[in-house]
Parts: C-alpha cells; structure tokens; sequence
C-alpha cells in the first residue's frame, strides 16, 4: 500500500499581490517568475490561483467550502495585508471549522535587503499564530526560503490526521507510511 495516492485540498488566501502564485510555482515547477501578475481566479490541480481581490469574496467561499488545509498569506513588507490574513482566518473559522491553517509571511527575501522595510512584526504573528492554533512560516518564493518546507508540513499534518482517524476506527492499523500525499487543490485569494 506503500505511495498510495491521497488527495487533500488546500486552499490559499491573502491579500491581492502577496505572493500566492509565486509560492506555488517555486514549489510545483521549482521557479520564480517576474510579473505583470494578474488577478485570477480558478482551482484546479495545484496550478490556478484565486486572486486576493475583495471582489471575489463571495465566490471564494465556494473554492475553500471542504478544504482540510488553508495557507494564509500575508507580505512581510505590508502591514495592511496580515490585517486582510486576520479577515481570511476569520471567515475559515466560521465556515471550515475543521481546516487546519497556515500562516505564511512571504517576500522575506526583501527583508535580507533591508530589514527597516518589515512592516509585520515576527513576534506579534507568532503570538496570533499560537492563539489560533496555527503554523506560522516566512518565505521567500525569490529564494526558496522556507517554501518547500511549508507545503510539506501541511502534506505531513494531513497524512498524520487522516492515520489517527483511520487508527482510531480500525483499531491497530499504522498507516502513517502508507500514503504518498498530493495537493488536489489550491485556490488563492
């Protein structure tokens, strides 16, 4: 049963421009690509993004309706947009109550260029990430810092959920190596 395939959906919001596509294009295709970006809306197999503009709000909720993980984005060099992470976390709660989120601080590589342009204090997420109960990374899709690490703890967590769940209804079965986890879907906002 080793590589069985489990499908997981993830879901990612943030403010428009914080770096959602660029997140999943270092992790899918290991790259960085310069805009014009566009606001887009879709979902599809780890590839569509869901843009962070306040106009898609209401068809959002039919994209993340189901999601078992979210990564939440925010610039580490806007403030105004972990505010906007706060309103996404919020919306999650109320109507995926059983979605595990993850914060995500993007754009960290701007910060080892000049660290007067972090406009989100570190401390202050960490303090709100462990109020909510959630993960809290920074990452830079420039470099790959951290980005792989990311989506590889959220695969992990779902994995080791999904074998307590069965554990606990098929009393003994280990089946924390028994599936090879792949992101079924990602929509941005």
């Amino acid at each position: 049963m080793s590589g069985q395939r489990v499908d997981v959906k993830v879901v990612m919001l943030g403010k428009e421009y914080v770096g959602k596509t660029s997140l999943v294009e270092r992790y899918v295709h290991d790259r960085f690509l310069v805009g014009p970006y566009q606001n887009t809306i879709g979902a599809a197999f780890v590839a569509k993004d869901t843009a962070g503009s306040e106009r898609y709000e209401a068809m959002s909720r039919i994209y993340y309706r189901g999601a078992k993980a979210a990564i939440v984005c925010y610039d580490l060099t806007d403030s105004s947009s972990f505010e906007r992470a706060k309103f996404w976390v919020k919306e999650l709660r109320s109507l995926e109550e059983g979605c595990q989120i993850y914060l995500c601080g993007t754009k960290s590589d701007l910060l080892e260029e000049d660290r007067r342009r972090r406009r989100v204090d570190f401390h202050d997420v960490q303090d709100y990430a462990d109020n909510i109960k959630a993960q809290l990374f920074e990452t830079s899709s420039k470099t790959g810092q951290s980005v792989d690490e990311l989506f590889q703890k959220v695969a992990e967590d779902y994995v080791s959920v999904a074998a307590f769940q069965v554990m606990t209804e098929d009393k003994g079965v280990d089946l924390s190596q028994k599936a090879n986890p792949y992101f079924y879907s990602c929509c941005h906002h």
